[in-house]
């Protein structure tokens, strides 16, 4: 009897020093509970942090950054610290987290919008951040932009084909990289004519509002360029409120690779669409894991990556993600990508085609 009481202790006390191991990771979400791509970001992340027995918890900012920067001094300065704090640097405001982080002892890690060069110049190296993963915003505006117009009917010599663009927020880094990625489209492609760049603040309602005035203004608008789903859709509802069927009379290219982007998609709405970078905040708690368990991630790519998470997603492919979506954890087994005991030329396999096998 004593002796299988000592063993259950054991056993107890072994599973609780596991459980008292399991690194703790506050994600300061930056947008809000209504938009697909942010929950789906938190979701994706809580099916990483489950696999990987990491205690997560997420905080959504509602779209202000006064909201993440009251929620990061919270939990920089409080005393409920958590071991890793992942945040993005939406309308700049990674300088002013990094500054409330010094001496608190939590470790940091930047996701989707990474430091800006005049930010990286004014920061020191330190030891508590450590690391970053971005996608490929500025290729991804111009894949989508080059994909658009590849799709377009030909036009006869002389003649011109109207565009309008909505981007996010002009202070958003992703939105200013995929502009830039579709200007270096337009560059190679004169017949397209930019009638006007508008900013949505990746909102469906904004974007619908703007659409209405500028096809008064700009009838033979026949290509869409959107640097997300949302102000998409809401060009969209304009369009077909002039008697115009998008996909056909207008092409339609969005960002994100939500249920109704999806669909729009297979549905031949939406003509081009991008997606994969919903998923880097849960390679970003692979990564977290790792470190914690004392992985060098310099010697695995380094800590601050690029990843090329954007990718055009056919009609076939939003079929096989949609069927994808009705499963909790994505199918994705995160324990066996740790870099951990592999040799120094191992590469985290961060990509949609991780997510679809």
């Amino acid at each position: 009897m004593f002796k299988f009481l000592h063993i259950s202790l054991l056993l107890f006390g072994a599973v609780f020093a596991t459980c008292a191991r399991a690194e703790s990771v506050l994600f300061l979400n930056p947008g809000s509970t209504q938009e697909a791509f942010w929950v789906s970001y938190s979701q994706f992340m809580q099916a990483a942090a489950r696999d990987l027995g990491i205690d997560l918890r997420i905080l959504y900012a509602q779209r202000q950054p006064e909201v993440t920067l009251a929620q990061a001094r919270l939990a920089l300065q409080g005393g409920d610290r958590p071991d890793y704090l992942v945040f993005v640097n939406e309308q700049y405001v990674a300088p002013q987290i990094l500054r409330m982080a010094s001496d608190s002892g939590v470790k940091l890690f930047i996701v989707n919008s990474a430091l800006t060069p005049n930010q990286q110049a004014l920061v020191a190296d330190r030891a508590d951040r450590v690391g970053s993963l971005v996608p490929n915003d500025e290729e991804g505006g111009y894949l989508m932009m080059k994909e658009l117009i590849r799709l377009h009917p030909p036009v006869a010599p002389g003649k011109s084909i109207d565009l309008l663009a909505f981007s996010g927020l002009k202070i958003t880094p992703a939105a200013q990289l995929r502009e830039k990625g579709m200007q270096r489209a337009l560059a190679e492609h004169p017949q397209v004519r930019l009638r006007q760049l508008v900013y949505g603040g990746w909102t469906q309602q904004r974007a619908y509002e703007q659409a209405k005035q500028l096809l008064v203004r700009y009838p033979d608008v026949s290509l869409v360029w959107a640097a997300n789903d949302e102000m998409a859709f809401g060009a969209m509802r304009a369009v077909s409120e002039v008697g115009k069927e998008p996909g056909k009379d207008v092409l339609f290219s969005a960002v994100n690779t939500s249920p109704e982007a999806l669909q729009a998609m297979v549905d031949g709405r939406l003509s081009a669409l991008l997606g994969g970078h919903f998923t880097l905040g849960g390679w970003a708690l692979v990564e977290l894991h790792d470190h914690a368990r004392g992985v060098d991630l310099n010697q695995y790519g380094g800590r601050d990556r690029q990843i090329p998470l954007l990718q055009l997603i056919d009609r076939e492919y939003a079929r096989r993600m949609l069927a994808m979506g009705a499963t909790p954890d994505y199918g994705v087994h995160f324990r066996k990508l740790s870099a951990k005991g592999r040799p120094v030329s191992y590469r985290y396999p961060f990509n949609l085609q991780t997510l679809m096998r």
